[in-house]
């Protein structure tokens, strides 16, 4: 009987699938396949470091399952929570065309998914190809929650470069040996920041320079003479990071899922919540070579792991004894590394980027002290000046609400969010060397539920700048349901005046770092109504209220207007 009523739960959700086709606008899916996938989240013991610890994992899997699909597929992913954890999972990249309800960050298009439960996430890529990723959009449990996904071309359409011999999936992370919930629970209670990663990893694996890891290594085996294609995400916390094979350049080819111009480098910079795909030539001579990842501290106040996660590139044929080549990574603050490779990053063809603007934003983002108010300060207040860490956008650091924004704002539901997030910052100030707001002054943010509320089909450009109150830091800006193109960026404040902008052929992205001590200028047009989360991608920054929401009102008729929330939507 079971069976059956599962059948057909499976079978309504099929029908809300043919229905929501209905309901895609810029592009359609017919002829696409619909792709299922059935994730079940739980508990796996793992072994790593020299000691074995419970994990939170999708299907038992460290990184997770890989969801394959093509452009224009239908993808309905059935998760069942098994785990005492509430969670979500976030399709990160996809822009849910009219699929806000299926985004997954927690308490902002939905309520988590509680133990016991289930939730069938139903959306499609629409016009959408490359690289993507999955994750948990839970407390701190991406650490371990998180896989590739990978769509590929419609049938028939090549990729704009040379077709690789084989593709590898790298996904870079960080590891823990205590649990990652208790880690973010326990340095929101101190006031500070957070520990360090007990070790980086490729593909789940720390490689030989850790402790009790000699042999958990990840290796590529290549062949002499071959072009291979390595799809890079970033899915560690908190660090940014470096990546290099000794010997070999890296040609990138599309950066956050989106075609780019080749660009050749020995290094690229990849944070948190961004991805990468680059061509490799195996042209050099049959030996092993090492591929590493190591930090980037732009964050001249944060204490980083400094012991780099090694991979092996080892062509066949290479002696079994043979050592392994080293690369060559930049110094861990290279500001220089980092810009050459944005400089680099261009759309693969000429853009029709916007002139006219309908609203203009210019939000700082950044670190704060918050005054102690604890009994127990040596406990409780452990930032500098016995004060308490926090982080905001223009002044104000996010608080998550009791029910998901998403919700509150579909069903009028007062009192969850007010609307009144500021276009500009309240004070203006020398925002990157910290004056008036230099500590020990008033480095206090705002608490609240801020969004900002966009008309449908309006034209933004959001200038976000870095600011130096506690620490100039670079941030991955991650914004949900929209790509955008990044227009300019540059070091200091942003000046109107001298800021050079590229409306030729700028990237195409859905994560931006904002350069440490500077400035990131994007324009998007706000097309699709829903709920949407801005937020830095380094999880500490967003456990602090780095983030803020925009609500992309209804345009006129079905194809401009969010649908009906699904049946199983959960509950809070």
């Amino acid at each position: 009987m079971s069976n059956l009523i599962t059948l057909f739960m499976l079978w309504l959700s099929v029908l809300s699938a043919i229905y929501n086709v209905k309901l895609i606008a810029h592009g359609s899916i017919e002829g696409g396949s619909t792709r299922f996938y059935d994730f079940k989240v739980q508990t796996k013991r793992d072994t790593k470091l020299c000691n074995s610890k419970d994990i939170v994992t999708i299907n038992g899997m460290f990184p997770g399952p890989v969801v394959y699909a093509q452009e224009d597929d239908r993808i309905i992913v059935k998760v069942t929570n098994r785990t005492p954890f509430n969670v979500t999972i976030h399709w990160h990249g996809v822009r849910q065309r009219l699929s806000c309800w299926y985004d997954g960050p927690s308490l902002i298009t939905q309520c988590p998914i509680q133990s016991g439960q289930s939730f069938t996430y139903n959306f499609s890529v629409v016009q959408q190809k490359g690289t993507f990723f999955w994750h948990a959009h839970v407390s701190w449990l991406r650490g371990t929650v998180h896989g590739a996904m990978i769509v590929y071309p419609k049938a028939g359409v090549p990729y704009p470069f040379k077709f690789p011999y084989q593709e590898h999936i790298i996904i870079l992370g960080e590891y823990w040996l205590q649990d990652l919930q208790q880690i973010e629970k326990n340095t929101l209670a101190s006031g500070g920041p957070p520990p360090k990663a007990d070790a980086y990893t490729i593909n789940g694996h720390p490689g030989p320079n850790y402790n009790c890891s000699t042999n958990d290594v990840y290796q590529v085996d290549v062949i002499l003479g071959k072009t291979y294609l390595l799809r890079l995400i970033n899915a560690g916390l908190n660090t940014e990071n470096f990546f290099a094979i000794a010997n070999h350049s890296l040609t990138i080819v599309e950066a956050d899922a989106e075609y780019t111009k080749p660009f050749t480098t020995d290094t690229v910079m990849i944070g948190p919540g961004q991805t990468l795909s680059v061509l490799v030539s195996a042209n050099q001579p049959i030996g092993k070579y090492s591929m590493a990842v190591a930090p980037y501290e732009s964050g001249k106040i944060v204490i980083y792991q400094n012991v780099s996660a090694i991979a092996g590139f080892n062509y066949i044929g290479a002696p079994s004894d043979s050592l392994s080549l080293p690369p060559k990574l930049p110094k861990p603050d290279a500001e220089v590394a980092v810009k050459t490779v944005m400089d680099g990053l261009r759309s693969l063809n000429q853009v029709n980027v916007f002139k006219e603007i309908d609203k203009n934003l210019f939000i700082t983002i950044g670190l704060n002290v918050q005054k102690c108010h604890s009994k127990t300060p040596q406990q409780n207040c452990q930032a500098m000046h016995n004060g308490v860490l926090a982080a905001s956008m223009n002044n104000i650091s996010f608080v998550n609400p009791n029910i998901s924004i998403l919700e509150a704002y579909y069903k009028k539901i007062k009192g969850t969010y007010t609307e009144d997030f500021p276009d500009i910052p309240p004070k203006l100030y020398d925002f990157v060397n910290g004056a008036p707001n230099n500590i020990p002054y008033d480095t206090q943010s705002l608490n609240g539920t801020r969004i900002k509320v966009l008309k449908y089909g309006s034209r933004v450009q959001l200038i976000l700048q870095d600011t130096g109150i506690v620490n100039t830091e670079n941030h991955p800006m991650h914004f949900h349901g929209h790509s955008f193109y990044v227009v300019g960026y540059g070091t200091g404040n942003y000046n109107p005046l001298t800021a050079q902008f590229n409306l030729v052929d700028p990237p195409y992205m859905n994560t931006i770092g904002v350069p440490t001590g500077g400035w990131a200028a994007i324009r998007f047009v706000a097309d699709n109504p829903g709920v949407w989360f801005l937020h830095c991608h380094i999880d500490i920054h967003k456990s602090w209220g780095l983030g803020m929401v925009f609500i992309v009102n209804n345009g006129k008729g079905e194809l401009e207007s969010l649908p009906h929330p699904p049946s199983d939507l959960p509950q809070c």
